[in-house]
C-alpha cells in the first residue's frame, strides 16, 4: 500500500467505538437512542450548517498532494484549491482557474443567486482532482439516509486534533466513509465519487482566513465572461 495512503488512513481512523445499524434498529449514543437515518442526517445538516462559518482547512491527499477549503461570511465566500486549480465562490462572481506549464488562467462567470447554495454540478472539477466537496459528501449522506438497504458504521475518531464523528456506508451502488468534526467541517473521506475513487483527510483547521484567499493568484490571466465582462 503506497506510503501517502496508508497516512490518510490512520489520520481517518482512530476509532475508538464502532456499532453497526441496519433496517430499523437504532443504537445508543450518547445515553440516547438514535436511528440509523438520524444519524446520517445529522451528520449530513451538520456539514450544510458549516457552510455558515469562516475556517481554513487543508487537506492530504493521495501521492503527497494536497487541497483546501477556505470560507469566510458577510458576505459568503468560498475557494477550494485542488491540485491543478482552484474554485472560488463570492456574489461577485465564479472563478475558475487552471495552472499548468507555470501559467494559470482564470475564467470569471456569473456567481449563483444571491441567497442560494452553490449547486454539487459546480464542484465537478474539484471532485475530479481529488477534492471531495462537503456538499457532494450531503448529497451522499443523505441518499444513503433514504436507501432502506444501506448498513452503516458509526465510530467517533479525532483528525487533525479534533474531534470527529464517522460513518461507514455501505450501499449497493458503492461504499464509502465520511468523518465529521464537532464544527461541522469534513474531517475525511474516502470512497468513490463519479466513479472514482477518492481519499482525502484533514490535516489543518484555523478558524481564520487570509485577507487575499478568494483574489485570483497574482499573476493569473484573467477572462471575465459575466454580461457585461471584458
Amino acid at each position: 500500500m503506497p506510503a501517502a495512503s496508508t497516512t490518510l488512513r490512520m489520520l481517518a481512523v482512530s476509532v475508538i467505538a464502532s456499532l453497526t445499524v441496519t433496517g430499523c434498529q437504532t443504537f445508543e449514543d450518547a445515553g440516547r437512542a438514535m436511528g440509523r437515518s438520524d444519524l446520517v442526517n445529522d451528520l449530513a445538516a451538520r456539514l450544510d450548517r458549516a457552510l455558515e462559518l469562516t475556517y481554513s482547512a487543508e487537506y492530504q491527499l493521495p501521492g503527497g498532494e494536497r487541497a483546501e477549503i477556505v470560507q469566510a461570511q458577510d458576505p459568503t465566500r468560498s475557494a477550494y484549491t485542488y491540485p491543478g486549480g482552484r474554485l472560488t465562490v463570492t456574489p461577485e462572481a465564479v472563478t475558475r482557474c487552471t495552472a499548468a506549464g507555470g501559467r494559470t488562467a482564470c475564467t470569471l462567470v456569473t456567481p449563483p443567486t444571491p441567497g442560494t447554495k452553490p449547486t454539487v454540478a459546480l464542484f465537478a472539477e474539484a471532485n475530479r482532482q481529488g477534492l471531495v466537496t462537503p456538499p457532494v459528501v450531503v448529497g451522499m449522506l443523505t441518499a444513503a439516509a433514504l436507501d432502506p438497504q444501506a448498513v452503516i458504521k458509526q465510530s467517533d475518531t479525532s483528525v487533525a486534533g479534533r474531534h470527529a464523528t464517522c460513518v461507514e456506508v455501505q450501499r449497493s451502488d458503492g461504499d464509502f466513509t465520511a468523518c465529521v468534526t464537532t464544527e461541522g467541517v469534513l474531517g475525511s473521506f474516502t470512497g468513490p465519487v463519479d466513479g472514482k475513487p477518492a481519499e482525502l483527510a484533514l490535516s489543518r483547521y484555523s478558524d481564520t482566513v487570509e485577507q487575499d484567499a478568494f483574489d485570483p493568484p497574482a499573476g493569473a490571466g484573467v477572462v471575465d465572461r459575466r454580461p457585461g465582462g471584458s
